[in-house]
């Protein structure tokens, strides 16, 4: 993919956001108004544009929130660039998103004045390493997209600090900006080989981050897994190695070792148990934040899942419910929680703690400012416990708690789609529950893009799949006319009525 620079003549065109005034967010400056305004300001003062897209009820934008946009350096640090933040439920913002190439939440970019990105910005990693990317991508001489470009010609004439914005860009947040999804492994094993090995460090994590790709591609590419092997283990071996990579061990421990060393192999052991010995470590190192020592106890149990016991090692239990416990009592911060909670129910639900789960989720609905995503946590552990009844009664409840536009959509596409699988007979809830949603997309603005676009995507295959026999066939055709009525509304020049209109013909 390739990196795009936003010419001013389109940002004439950007959309206006709820606002046009500045915002003082935690002593940061944020833009919350004209976009178009705020770059026309970057390029006057000459100074980057920080660009953060997210949303309230999302965990690890809340994760962000709380442990780096608070902390003393980045509020400080934001006073040489402008920073901008786009919520995905503000007016026009899912057709920012499709502008600007974001998807998930959070993606956070640098600009250069006029425009170019210069780096997509890393949301899983601690608020150490968060600053010191956020410094070399300030600091740095060409765009991350050139500086590819030259290390996969020869290398030679990068610098050590562009060696390390590579190796923590934000690859999860690319959207194919730099690399296609399908090449993402095969480049990054190419990046890998070619730092110069005065810099091993940065050589590790480019390694260990073409592993975490290549385990959780379609396709993954060839590679020497016995060189991937050695490079697992001597960072495991290593607890300054482990920690400064613990964002790809954690949320890639059960890929990666499946991917290196196969069920009964003689290597399986002595990774799982080298792997078990770091994520121990790192699930009491106080250095990292209470969602990230979490996650590290999530990886243990999906690792202890995959040995094949029949139940997990009471000691392992313990230790799950201890965590819990601990995470839930000494977290007071609002935003915090949101990441917090969410990493807790999520690792008792795996730990097949299902009852426990569902309790610490229940009494953080009158806590938390977005209920409505617990909720659909709540559904899901119905979902596994077979009560068909209770998850749709949750999925139901979200929809309706649910609060913005594109949030609204995405959480009613959920309950549709939790309807056609969990109660297809019931043709006149699933009917009502398509057409409400329907109807709120009538009256959104810029409804057809990014986020909102792959929602009603969703709609629309569930829809057909469930009528494939033709046994519905009254039902889809009124839901599917029902949004034919929304394409023929759109004006002819309107971007968005050809993608109305290949909703209906995917149809």
């Amino acid at each position: 993919m390739k990196t795009f620079a936003i010419a001013f003549s389109l940002l004439l065109a950007t959309p206006v956001l709820a606002s046009t005034a500045t915002h003082e967010v935690a002593g940061i400056a944020w833009q919350k108004g004209d976009v178009a305004a705020a770059f026309a300001l970057a390029k006057s003062s000459n100074k980057p544009l920080f660009l953060y897209w997210g949303a309230n009820w999302c965990p690890p934008c809340n994760q962000v929130k709380a442990t780096i946009f608070n902390r003393q350096e980045f509020i400080e640090r934001s006073r040489a660039f402008i920073p901008v933040y786009i919520d995905g439920d503000s007016p026009g913002a899912q057709k920012l998103g499709s502008q600007f190439k974001v998807r998930g939440y959070p993606t956070m970019i640098l600009f250069k004045p006029d425009g170019t990105e210069l780096t997509r910005l890393p949301g899983e990693v601690d608020a150490e390493r968060y600053l010191q990317t956020l410094t070399l991508g300030l600091s740095a001489a060409r765009p991350v997209k050139a500086t590819l470009a030259a290390a996969l010609r020869d290398g030679k004439s990068l610098a050590g600090d562009e060696w390390r914005l590579l190796a923590d860009y934000s690859w999860d947040t690319d959207e194919a900006q730099l690399v296609p999804d399908r090449k993402l492994a095969e480049t990054l094993l190419k990046l890998a080989a070619a730092v110069p090995k005065t810099q091993p460090e940065v050589g590790a994590r480019l390694q260990l981050k073409a592993l975490a790709a290549a385990a959780t591609a379609e396709t993954p590419p060839a590679l020497d897994k016995a060189a991937g092997l050695a490079t697992v283990q001597r960072v495991l071996a290593d607890p300054r190695l482990a920690r400064a990579n613990f964002d790809v061990l954690v949320n890639y421990a059960a890929d990666i070792a499946t991917l290196l060393a196969a069920p009964k192999s003689p290597e399986r052991a002595p990774l799982l148990a080298a792997w078990n010995k770091a994520l121990q470590q790192l699930a009491v190192d106080r250095s990292l934040s209470t969602t990230d020592r979490l996650g590290a106890v999530t990886a243990q149990v999906a690792l202890a899942k995959q040995a094949g016991n029949a139940a997990l090692p009471p000691a392992l239990l313990k230790q799950v419910r201890e965590r819990v416990a601990e995470a839930d009592q000494q977290t007071s911060n609002g935003y915090e929680r949101q990441s917090v909670i969410s990493t807790a129910a999520y690792t008792l639900t795996e730990a097949g703690l299902i009852g426990e789960s569902d309790a610490l989720l229940q009494a953080e609905l009158k806590r938390s400012h977005s209920p409505y995503y617990f909720m659909l946590s709540l559904a899901s552990n119905a979902k596994k416990r077979g009560d068909k009844a209770a998850a749709l009664n949750w999925y139901e409840q979200a929809y309706q708690k649910s609060e913005g536009p594109a949030t609204r959509l995405q959480w009613g596409s959920s309950y549709i789609s939790a309807l056609i699988e969990l109660a297809p007979q019931d043709e006149a809830r699933i009917e009502k529950a398509t057409l409400a949603v329907l109807a709120e997309v009538a009256a959104t603005q810029n409804a057809f893009y990014e986020r909102n676009r792959r929602s009603l995507e969703k709609i629309v295959a569930k829809l057909h799949a469930w009528n494939q026999d033709k046994q519905h066939q009254a039902v889809v055709q009124r839901s599917l006319g029902q949004l034919g009525g929304i394409c023929a509304k759109l004006p002819a020049k309107d971007a968005q009525k050809p993608i109305c209109q290949g909703l209906l013909k995917s149809a």
